[in-house]
């Protein structure tokens, strides 16, 4: 029998709040993380701005000998990953440590890495490369340095599916327990790539924003969007099996109650044109959870503020909506922090959590006139306050790949 599954903990590292505290704070107030790159000197290049964290000391977080030996993006998801599970309470001592597991993805893994290596290659040889460079640099050890620091011996895998990583792996952890894989999963996304790769590489794809004004560079569904902003940080919750958590005496903050994955199949960076795979991933997630698409109050978009993104991911919800597109309220969180990549869903999805416990949906800041076939409520101007019931997150990733979750307010 299929297992109910909640979320008992949520931990974030983001542009605008370096704990799911003063995250969720500056979303109320509408705050904007972008601003000038300070990583290199991006004096040759078209794109200055990018949405940095802010003031992370990696040795507050966890032994400095160990972060030397990690990512940047795998720093920020044993950062996040401490913080939810202190926030779920779980006492290791208490727990098996097989039934604990980690699914954590990055869509890029270390990219500086890569570019230490070269460098050094091409200025002593090879024989001078860092030891640890491959350590470093490959995706899985967001998962893998989690899983240590934590003690859980479960199930460890690591999702790569570009920007819907985050959205997957918390997708594919509600799978893991909801068929007895195991009582526990840490699940989320970390990314840490503000680098001249980085940079150099989205922008000569022409999917980033180069306007200069922080407040009008990530503007999703707008009519004068240019591209995203590029984000970095973690979001990870602690996901658990009700009857777990309840013997526990958790405090539980919603439901995962559907999952919808899918892939368009047509082209390694453009989505379908009339969104129906990402149309179908949430039909899939409301499948699952029983529901019809007029009770779901409020979806988190992809919404990236590229042009074909924001019209395409239109289109899909207005199919998988019908006549309830109208009415559900749309937001962005991308327009506050730029696009987190393989971070985005995970960040996106606690932002569903905290909307479903205060019933406050934020705005789409920066965002003031829509196109013409960008029609749907994107939460523009002012936030709405109102119960949320259900809250759907969806993610979209180069290669076609499509994820959709469904949370629930719990009762």
């Amino acid at each position: 029998m299929k297992r109910r599954v909640v979320v008992t903990g949520l931990g974030a590292v983001t542009p605008i709040g370096n704990n799911v505290e003063e995250f969720w704070s500056s979303v109320k107030e509408g705050k904007c993380g972008i601003g000038p790159i300070t990583r290199f000197d991006t004096s040759d290049y078209k794109v200055h701005l990018a949405a940095e964290v802010k003031g992370f000391v990696a040795k507050e977080h966890m032994d400095f000998k160990a972060a030397r030996r990690m990512g940047l993006f795998s720093q920020y998801a044993v950062a996040a990953a401490k913080e939810a599970f202190a926030d779920a309470g779980i006492d290791m001592k208490q727990e098996d440590p097989y039934r604990v597991g980690v699914i954590i993805g990055s869509g890029v893994g270390d990219l500086q890495a890569c570019e230490q290596a070269e460098g050094k290659i091409l200025s002593s040889g090879p024989s001078r490369v860092n030891p640890f460079t491959v350590p470093v640099m490959i995706a899985n050890m967001a998962a893998g340095n989690v899983a240590i620091v934590l003690g859980a011996r479960g199930k460890c895998t690591s999702v790569v599916t570009a920007c819907a990583t985050g959205t997957n792996s918390i997708g594919d952890a509600y799978r893991v327990i909801s068929y007895n894989d195991a009582d526990v999963c840490v699940a989320g996304g970390a990314e840490g790539c503000i680098c001249p790769v980085g940079v150099a590489g989205f922008s000569a794809l022409t999917a980033l924003s180069e306007n200069p004004d922080p407040d009008r560079a990530s503007i999703p569904f707008d009519k004068e969007r240019s591209g995203f902003v590029m984000g970095e940080g973690a979001g990870i919750l602690v996901l658990e099996e009700l009857e777990h958590a309840k013997r526990r005496g958790a405090h539980i903050y919603a439901e995962v109650v559907g999952y919808g994955s899918t892939c368009d199949a047509n082209h390694i960076t453009s989505p379908l044109e009339d969104g129906s795979g990402a149309a179908k991933a949430m039909e899939l997630a409301m499948e699952e959870a029983g529901i019809e698409p007029k009770e779901v109050t409020y979806i988190n978009a992809h919404g990236t503020a590229t042009h074909h993104n924001d019209l395409f991911e239109t289109r899909a919800v207005k199919k998988a909506f019908g006549d309830a597109a109208k009415d559900v309220v749309i937001n962005s969180t991308k327009s506050m922090i730029g696009h987190l990549l393989g971070a985005a869903g995970g960040v996106e999805a606690i932002v569903c959590v905290k909307s479903i416990e205060e019933g406050f949906i934020h705005q789409t800041i920066g965002t003031t006139g829509t196109d013409e076939e960008c029609d749907l409520n994107y939460c523009i101007g002012a936030p709405v306050e109102k119960p949320v019931t259900y809250a759907m997150s969806n993610s979209l990733g180069f290669g076609g790949h499509n994820a959709s979750l469904l949370l629930k307010r719990f009762e």
